[in-house]
């Protein structure tokens, strides 16, 4: 079994930053692309941002330049840096990693969501 732990999101004001984090662990022998997604109220859930191993990043158009996703491969965690945050942005952030388990398979696996909340 792998769990995934999330942490960092809050209520911040306009232009404010958050970073949020989210940590695997269980039966882990490797994991591949690592993913921030979020839900809006209303809305369907988006992917905002992803990285690979090797470190190659991509972003959604409507946070490009704002938001940075980064790794650290020894503590199986991922990270998002979100600055210049708006309103928008208000959601329940998700991260996702695709995670090889005991027997060699390849598996998606959520976290549990954060809120962020972005208001004045």
């Amino acid at each position: 079994q792998v769990q995934l732990v999330e942490s960092g999101g809050g209520l911040v004001q306009p232009g404010g930053s958050l970073r949020l984090s989210c940590r695997a662990s269980g039966s882990i022998f490797g994991i591949n692309t690592m993913e921030w997604y979020r839900q809006a109220p209303g809305k369907e859930r988006e992917l905002v941002a992803s990285i690979i191993p090797g470190g190659t990043t991509t972003y959604v158009d409507s946070v490009k330049g704002r938001f940075t996703v980064s790794r650290d491969n020894a503590k199986n965690t991922v990270y998002l840096q979100m600055n210049s945050l708006k309103p928008e942005d208000t959601a329940v952030y998700y991260c996702n990693m695709i995670v090889r388990g005991f027997d060699n398979q390849w598996r998606p696996n959520w976290g549990q969501g954060t809120q962020v909340t972005v208001s004045s």
